[in-house]
């Protein structure tokens, strides 16, 4: 598996190409946003052309009526330009905005639905915090590369051009030539150094998101780092970070003053080298003071968006860096999917069927090797084994985390390959050895099994899981907010909101994965109960580490090193006096030492 920090970043076309497939969607509000930009740019191209004639009207020796009536037209329309120029813009950002929004939000919402479909493989390996950083980066770049195009780029080049033809047709051409020549030496110049600095920018994102995953990741696990006293492990790793982020945003830096020196002094050559040009011609007779103040704020009017040009690429090239590494998460392929004549699971016994199953994680370390055994319709089988024996990988394969690397698993004669993931694991539910709750509160933990059952269902399941009498003692009660993974509650609170969701979702086939695992020996009785009293109804498999929890199991299958060593009930096992008998002897062997060290 790819590590999502060192995913190949899409090719700069490729980044552009994907992205307009989202705004094609827009296309209609993006083009009326870039009309009301033309308009707009047109209105501020004539201005200096009204400016030059308010020059020229007040520079003539004509009557003192006649010079006050005719400039006054001309600055009530050049006023008018002005405002029509500001009206235009601010209408083009209102329907701009509506676009841009929607397809920042359609994208980010890909991204997060992809990473929900991605296999658990990909989610045990990637880095949370820098994922996050990625994402947040890139719906952020998506919003700058659309402004910068459709505000800065466009915009600069439509008024070029018309700026050009206007110097051409109006005065030499060696106006025109000097001002291309300029833009030209500007863009090659700009073009060179931002590729240049690429390098320092992909650092300074590297590193800032090694800083960001390193930071959440000792904050998510703060017990750990308290149990044994690594506060300052965690601080010196997260400075550490920080240096190199620091570091690399330096080199950033100045790379960027290089960048700047350099245009301000193309800029600066041209411009003033275009105003010797005119002045010399108003001197001569072949220009008027009209023309000679055209040719200057036109050159200013351009220069001005053209210097920010610099920043527009490399804003544009940022953007393709921050969107390509967002992209590129769309690349991790979904190892797990729905076949194309897919259908839905249907439950009649609910039967479960390993027929010669064998897995591995890696080629070179088998987990399952030829396991087949049955769980016949509406009973209980118990799994269990030493550690490392594949309990909570059988677990895993029932609920096609992962594929099978030979055989099949069937439900109801129905191979789950050949089934909707959706059918199969609304089908099946699950109360797992590790509790990880939602950062909300109890009755939407519990709701998460069934998100639109009601208060008096999830009250119902409560009390099922007996937990109703110790949320309703909370100041809050079902309005308790759990903490982030559930962390304000004990691990048997846990557990038990655990077992009452799966209650809540009501599944025909039910799978205990050490699910009383956190429990003291009171509420393990209790909750034995209960899951006794809803595993009758439903074909129930157990993981089970505790064997005295699975007792009363119909059958329990002995795993060891990936292969099924023994079969039978509790009572038949321990006659044969083989790998059971022996874990059940050391359970008991235990328990009674524990027992005499309380005494």
């Amino acid at each position: 598996m790819t590590d999502d920090h060192t995913l190949p970043l899409y090719a700069p076309y490729r980044t552009v190409k994907t992205l307009l497939g989202y705004l094609w969607a827009f296309r209609w509000r993006i083009g009326l946003a870039l009309l009301l930009m033309i308009l707009a740019k047109l209105a501020t191209i004539a201005v200096p052309l009204i400016l030059k004639d308010i020059v020229d009207q007040l520079e003539k020796p004509t009557a003192g009526q006649v010079a006050i009536q005719l400039p006054l037209l001309l600055l009530l329309i050049y006023g008018g330009l002005r405002f029509i120029n500001s009206l235009f813009n601010q209408l083009r950002d209102l329907v701009f905005a509506k676009a841009a929004l929607k397809s920042i939000r359609t994208i980010t919402l890909t991204v997060f639905e992809h990473l929900q479909h991605l296999s658990l493989g990909y989610h045990l390996q990637r880095k949370t915090g820098g994922l996050s950083r990625d994402i947040d980066r890139g719906g952020r770049a998506v919003n700058e590369l659309l402004r910068v195009m459709i505000f800065s780029i466009f915009p600069t080049l439509f008024e070029l051009t018309v700026v050009c033809i206007i110097l051409f047709v109006r005065y030499e051409p060696r106006f025109v030539i000097v001002t291309l020549l300029t833009i030209v030496g500007y863009g090659i110049f700009t073009y060179s150094i931002s590729n240049w600095r690429l390098k320092f920018r992909k650092r300074m994102n590297e590193t800032e998101s090694r800083a960001n995953t390193t930071a959440i990741d000792a904050l998510i696990n703060y017990e750990t780092v308290k149990y044994f006293n690594n506060e300052q492990l965690e601080t010196e790793r997260y400075n550490n970070n920080l240096k190199n982020w620091q570091q690399a945003t330096y080199n950033s830096e100045a790379s960027l003053a290089v960048l700047n020196i350099g245009q301000a002094t193309i800029i600066a050559v041209g411009l003033t080298l275009l105003m010797v040009m005119a002045g010399q011609n108003v001197v001569n007779g072949k220009m008027t003071l009209g023309d000679f103040v055209l040719v200057n704020a036109f050159l200013l009017q351009l220069y001005v968006p053209l210097n920010f040009l610099g920043y527009v690429f490399r804003t544009l090239q940022n953007s393709l860096v921050d969107i390509s590494r967002m992209f590129s998460i769309l690349d991790v392929e979904k190892e797990i999917t729905d076949k194309e004549d897919a259908r839905p699971l249907k439950i009649s016994d609910a039967r479960i069927e390993f027929s010669k199953v064998r897995f591995a994680y890696k080629m070179n370390r088998p987990i399952l090797t030829d396991v087949s055994f049955i769980v016949p319709g509406g009973q209980k089988i118990a799994i269990v084994g030493h550690s490392g024996a594949g309990k909570s990988t059988i677990a895993r394969l029932i609920f096609r985390f992962y594929e099978v690397t030979a055989g099949q698993i069937l439900i109801d004669g129905q191979d789950i390959r050949d089934v909707t993931l959706a059918s199969l694991r609304k089908n099946i539910g699950v109360v797992p050895q590790d509790t990880v709750l939602f950062n909300d509160t109890i009755e939407f933990n519990i709701r998460y099994g069934k998100p639109d059952a009601s208060h008096d269902e999830i009250r119902h399941a409560a009390k099922h899981a007996y937990m109703h009498d110790f949320i309703e003692s909370l100041p809050d009660g079902y309005q308790t907010e759990v903490g982030e993974r559930g962390l304000k509650l004990s691990g048997g609170e846990k557990q038990r909101i655990a077992i009452a969701r799966t209650i809540l979702k009501n599944p025909p086939i039910l799978l205990l994965d050490e699910a009383t695992s956190a429990l003291d020996s009171k509420s393990e009785e209790a909750i034995q109960l209960a899951l006794n009293d809803i595993a009758r109804q439903r074909t129930t498999l157990v993981i089970a580490h505790r064997l005295s929890t699975i007792m009363d199991a119909d059958q329990i299958i002995v795993l060891d090193k990936g292969e099924v060593v023994e079969t039978g009930s509790h009572y038949q096992l321990l006659e044969r006096d083989g790998s059971y008998a022996s874990l059940w002897q050391l359970q008991q062997n235990s328990k009674k030492g524990a027992e005499s060290l309380i005494a």
